[in-house]
């Protein structure tokens, strides 16, 4: 045994741990730590009565009740329909099904300002949709949470979608053997499983929502302490030459969604022991 992995560490096709991850550490360092770093860095030349003056403000706070929260709202409505979308491309064959899962990776492949400008020509006061409906979309904050919602909704299906393929069909088989409804599956078998996957969508899709710039500017109207995202209000600042404010407020958002990402971890951890200690 002990000679068999002697071999195989000897002629692996990958180079050695210290090589490979020197050259992780690298790369990762070169592409996340460094600017990170750099945001970090300009920051820190303000002192903490400039900072909290840059970031507390009501024009800065209304973009971050707005941001954070049509990214909440919107990853958690597509946690349940890209569950449902993952549930059907999975379990069911109907026609041009080819076709429609590959419709769900359209917001990866289409530039984001495409998205929103499609987007606020639909949900217009005029447009092919928005002429329906009682309530206006485009240029409100519900627009912002429209082109969140279809920006996110890939992360949540592609994240279950494996997971879901993978689920034996005879712990289903089993439990209606035992009398257990449709529901009393899907709750007790088919979600526990599931459920890392799914926060892990959740988490991706909230996260991606935090820093979505392309699709939401066109769609918004931008209005400050009404519709105005806080990348938007970045991009502002920059635009005025302000740095050291953009970067304090990119540093909140940056804190804030690693937090919220660190809780989602912790959250999936919790549930893959809850799910070992049932089996």
């Amino acid at each position: 045994m002990f000679l068999r992995r002697t071999l195989l560490k000897r002629h692996s096709v990958l180079p050695g741990f210290d090589l490979a991850l020197g050259f992780a550490l690298l790369y990762i360092s070169l592409i996340v730590l460094i600017p990170l770093s750099a945001a970090f860095l300009k920051t820190f030349t303000l002192t903490w009565q400039q900072f909290l003056d840059a970031t507390t403000t009501p024009r800065v706070l209304a973009s971050y009740r707005l941001t954070f929260g049509a990214s909440f709202l919107a990853a958690l409505l597509n946690a349940v329909f890209g569950l449902i979308v993952a549930w059907v491309l999975v379990r069911y064959e109907f026609p041009f099904k080819r076709v429609v899962d590959a419709l769900v990776d359209l917001p990866f492949a289409l530039p984001t300002a495409v998205a929103g400008i499609a987007l606020t020509a639909l949900y217009a006061g005029n447009g092919l949709i928005g002429q329906w409906l009682p309530f206006k979309v485009s240029f409100t904050p519900l627009g912002v949470w429209v082109a969140l919602v279809f920006i996110g909704l890939p992360f949540v299906v592609r994240t279950v979608q494996p997971v879901l393929e993978d689920v034996n069909r005879e712990l289903e088989e089993a439990a209606a053997t035992l009398g257990a409804s449709r529901w009393l599956t899907f709750r007790h078998v088919i979600f526990p499983i599931v459920m890392p996957a799914l926060l892990t969508g959740f988490a991706l899709a909230f996260a991606r929502a935090l820093g979505e710039y392309g699709s939401v500017i066109f769609i918004a109207g931008n209005m400050p302490m009404v519709s105005e995202i806080t990348p938007l209000l970045i991009i502002t600042k920059l635009e005025q030459y302000d740095y050291a404010g953009a970067t304090a407020i990119a540093v909140v958002m940056l804190v804030a969604a690693f937090a919220l990402l660190l809780l989602i971890n912790l959250l999936q951890s919790w549930a893959r022991k809850r799910q070992g200690g049932l089996a």
